[in-house]
């Protein structure tokens, strides 16, 4: 085994830059649920309120960023094939990933659209501005903010069932789903006698 080195994907393995792309947004996304249930709960006069949620915001647009470019990555660069063996598992692989981004587009919209609803623009950690859409800026707090909070909340859902899935690749089916993504790269004869093996076992 060996540490990727290419940059971009193959029909095999994963490049280091989808590598990045990927845990970055996992943990930023881990960290931001909790960050956004803390905010929640802070009241007018907590010191925290007129500090974290702009910390929140922020992120939140810095995150959208680095989805649209994870995006485009992905569209510009070959998939790995998948690992799973039959067509359902295949299947739930294919339309878990496709809920996952769409949830996370949901999540970064609905917070734009929560912190812009007032008009007012986005300063990101005082670097520059995200304007506000006016034509959308109806002070509809309340509804954009439950859509954030529930797409959120579904999101985690859906992260725990992904993790999951993970290891169940690793510990019961011994293919290199996980490792491919922590950036380990298996050699041909290691693939080869996984396989013997899994055939001698069926």
């Amino acid at each position: 085994m060996a540490l990727v080195k290419q940059i971009k994907n193959s029909k095999q393995q994963y490049g280091w830059v989808a590598i990045f792309m990927h845990w970055l947004v996992a943990v930023v996304v881990l960290g931001m649920y909790p960050l956004g249930l803390y905010i929640v709960s802070l009241g007018y006069y907590d010191s925290g309120y007129r500090i974290y949620p702009n910390i929140h915001r922020s992120i939140g647009i810095l995150l959208a960023m680095v989805i649209l470019l994870r995006v485009a990555w992905k569209l510009l660069n070959p998939n790995p094939s998948m690992l799973a063996r039959s067509k359902l598992e295949r299947f739930a692989a294919h339309a878990g990933h496709t809920t996952l981004y769409l949830l996370l587009l949901t999540v970064v919209t609905s917070g734009y659209l929560l912190s812009t609803a007032d008009g007012r623009s986005i300063r990101v950690f005082d670097w520059f501005s995200v304007p506000a859409i006016q034509a959308l800026a109806t002070r509809q707090e309340d509804f954009w903010g439950n859509i954030h909070f529930y797409a959120a909340t579904g999101m985690m859902i859906l992260v725990a069932v992904h993790l999951a899935a993970a290891v169940k690749h690793h510990y019961v089916n011994r293919d290199a789903t996980l490792k491919r993504m922590l950036g380990v790269q298996e050699n041909t004869h290691d693939t080869e006698d996984r396989n013997n093996n899994q055939a001698n076992t069926l």
